[in-house]
């Protein structure tokens, strides 16, 4: 465990106030640093005035840096991470297993002090997987796994915001500079933030060309009707499917805005965005939460089977009730609960199902059965993320049948899509979603993925209907 020395809690904006207190406190600590770890990591939470962390990605936004960026607007909740105090990225297997210890090491070489009561105190690392383990013949520009303790951390619940500082140091770290450039680079990114608002620009005035690239929709419309014949063989009983969408613009891709158009336009899903550094991004609004650990309490969604919304109360009630009635939906929810419930027993939980509910999102209804299960403090997040990756919801059953189908029938790498992305805090908290509705970009380039569930019953054209409309999500805040 991660050692924790409480001191006065200060603000962020009376840091310079503190800085003698805090070089004197950081001195002893280089001094005694455990032989264990050449590095030592201190991590101080600080209250912050309430600040949009979009906005602060705004004013900090770079191709050549690092962020991860979280917020799920129903829940008044938004994390920013930014820059890179320890980081960890694997392309070979195991990966979860080392992720997790790289996390146990990372916290217990880690001392927290700052106001540790606040909300969204202490550190978090995030996390990023690719949907595949092994590589594909064209690669991801994101690494198989990916752990990040960034530098800066910002979260905001309600109108609590707090801010998280994450230093390493060891005994050749000149305190007093590093000290100064954080003050420093605080009031930059605060005062650029409260200057700047993630608005969609009105003098932007692109044009927008639209090309597929990987597969036509014909050819995803044949794949469909293979996979069908498959199913009808009993070779297996579900596959996803995913189309690729790739979109070219004649001006760069303006990320910031396109999650603000997100927030507004989805705010019951988790709006995300993660930059690698080198000038890609992965950003999306998805719905489907893998898993939430709070306090011991485990929460995962079942989610599947789908419906458009209607256009006014009385069509949408029509489609809801059509889904609630459909065979083939429920069929398809059931096997992705019934995974789920059995992936968790295997860990020797005892998983409660909710009744069966309708998740509806402004172009799109699901079938949903939210999971609850009490989570004993042996049992690590990832540990759960490994078992449940990947679902039947993005995947098919059987598992791993249906995933050596999708490369069979997925002529490019799904990377990121539909694979788990969240973050883990120091007590053992975190939440994980599948990265679905969402897009990969570089500059210009887009590339937006969707998929959809081939069971028995399914129909070619309605899956293709039903990708196009899961495409309007990206393509709306893209634009």
């Amino acid at each position: 465990m991660s050692a924790a020395v409480p001191v006065i809690p200060f603000r962020a904006s009376h840091l310079s106030t503190n800085e003698r207190e805090l070089q004197q406190f950081l001195l002893g600590l280089q001094e005694k640093s455990p032989r264990k770890y050449k590095t030592q990591i201190v991590s101080f939470s600080l209250q912050l005035d309430p600040i949009d962390p979009l906005s602060v990605l705004a004013a900090i936004a770079r191709s050549d840096r690092t962020h991860f960026y979280w917020e799920n607007a129903a829940r008044e909740e938004a994390i920013l991470g930014f820059e890179v105090a320890k980081s960890f990225s694997i392309n070979s297997g195991d990966r979860f297993a080392k992720s997790q210890k790289f996390i146990e090491e990372c916290l217990d070489r880690t001392v927290r002090i700052g106001d540790l009561c606040l909300p969204g105190s202490g550190p978090y690392l995030f996390c990023s997987f690719t949907f595949f383990e092994s590589q594909q013949n064209d690669p991801s520009p994101f690494p198989r796994a990916t752990v990040i303790l960034p530098s800066y951390q910002i979260v905001r619940q309600k109108q609590n915001c707090t801010l998280v500082i994450n230093l390493a140091i060891d005994c050749d770290t000149e305190l007093q500079d590093l000290l100064r450039a954080i003050q420093n680079k605080i009031k930059a990114f605060i005062q650029s933030a409260n200057n700047l608002a993630p608005n969609r620009s009105s003098d932007r005035n692109q044009v927008i060309k639209q090309e597929v690239t990987f597969q036509s929709l014909e050819n995803f419309r044949s794949s469909v009707a293979s996979a069908l014949k498959s199913i009808q063989e009993k070779q297996f009983s579900k596959i996803v499917l995913a189309h690729a969408l790739d979109v070219t613009s004649d001006a760069p891709f303006q990320v910031v805005e396109s999650l603000n158009n997100l927030r507004q336009t989805y705010p019951d899903c988790y709006v995300f965005s993660l930059a690698n550094g080198r000038g890609h991004h992965f950003i999306g609004a998805s719905p489907e939460r893998l898993l939430s650990v709070r306090d011991g309490e485990l929460i995962t969604d079942a989610l599947a089977g789908s419906a458009p919304r209607g256009k006014n109360a009385i069509e949408d009630d029509r489609f809801a009730k059509k889904l609630l009635r459909s065979e083939k939906e429920k069929r398809e929810h059931k096997a992705v609960t019934e995974f789920i419930a059995e992936r968790l027993s295997q860990l020797g939980l005892k998983p409660q199902r909710s009744p069966l509910k309708l998740l509806k999102l402004s172009n799109i209804q699901h079938l949903w059965t939210p999971i609850y299960a009490k989570l004993p403090s042996n049992i690590h997040p990832l540990e759960i993320v490994a078992k449940l990756h990947p679902t039947p919801a993005v995947a098919g059953v059987p598992t791993e049948i249906a995933c050596e189908q999708i490369r069979q029938y997925e002529s490019f790498n799904r990377g990121l899509y539909a694979a788990p992305i969240g973050w883990i805090n120091y007590q053992g908290n975190g939440e994980f979603i599948v990265g679905i509705r969402s897009a990969s970009i570089e500059k210009k380039r887009a590339r937006l993925y969707a998929g959809a569930g081939i069971v028995s019953g399914s129909d070619p054209d309605k899956e293709m209907a039903e990708i196009q409309l899961k495409f309007q999500a990206l393509l709306k805040a893209l634009l």
